[in-house]
């Protein structure tokens, strides 16, 4: 690949990341929609289209680490780097990058991992006890991590359907831009 088309390519991938990122700042005036933002979709897609790997963590964790200052800010008033949920956070995006990381072609089968795998890491990390307690709601026990996961079931259907839609928009624009705009395919793709 040569320097300009990896230029090209990897301007575009982080342009992409950031201003959908942006969109999670929505769900903080309208919080029926909390939860419906485009961040498993992002990670994922990430994964999957940054030919060097350790660019997708890097603009997926930066530009999350940064969004959730402000998100953070707006709950607390008050600038905080570090959250207790940001190494949390951290751990669950770079898993989820990593299974896009993993996914080499488009297809049925891959858009099922695509729309799920966010979702299901999630909810899986985010929700247990030992993690997210709830300020003390949830027992630090299996029946707690059950209470937890069945009290997250709205919030993670809101995730799912987020990645849904920004799924959609992310892979389906960007294949469709590769289709028109050589400098955004790899050389792989273009020896086919």
């Amino acid at each position: 690949m040569t320097l300009q088309k990896l230029n090209t390519r990897t301007f575009v991938l982080v342009f992409i990341i950031v201003a959908m990122a942006a969109i999670r700042l929505l769900t903080l005036k309208y919080q029926i929609w909390s939860n419906f933002t485009p961040v498993g979709a992002l990670a994922i897609f990430g994964g999957v289209y940054f030919t060097e790997k350790w660019k997708a963590y890097a603009a997926i964790l930066l530009t999350f680490f940064l969004s959730d200052i402000i998100i953070n800010h707006s709950y607390t008033g008050q600038w905080s780097l570090w959250s207790s949920y940001t190494f949390w956070n951290c751990v669950v995006f770079s898993l989820i990058v990593f299974v896009g990381s993993t996914i080499k072609k488009i297809n049925v089968g891959s858009s099922v991992i695509i729309l799920l795998a966010p979702v299901l890491i999630h909810w899986l990390i985010m929700d247990l006890p030992w993690v997210n307690d709830a300020n003390g709601l949830y027992p630090k026990t299996l029946a707690g991590y059950g209470a937890a996961l069945v009290a997250a079931i709205p919030f993670e259907k809101n995730m799912l359907l987020g990645d849904l839609v920004f799924g959609a928009i992310l892979f389906g624009g960007f294949e469709l831009a590769k289709s028109k705009y050589t400098a955004l395919r790899t050389n792989h793709e273009l020896a086919l």
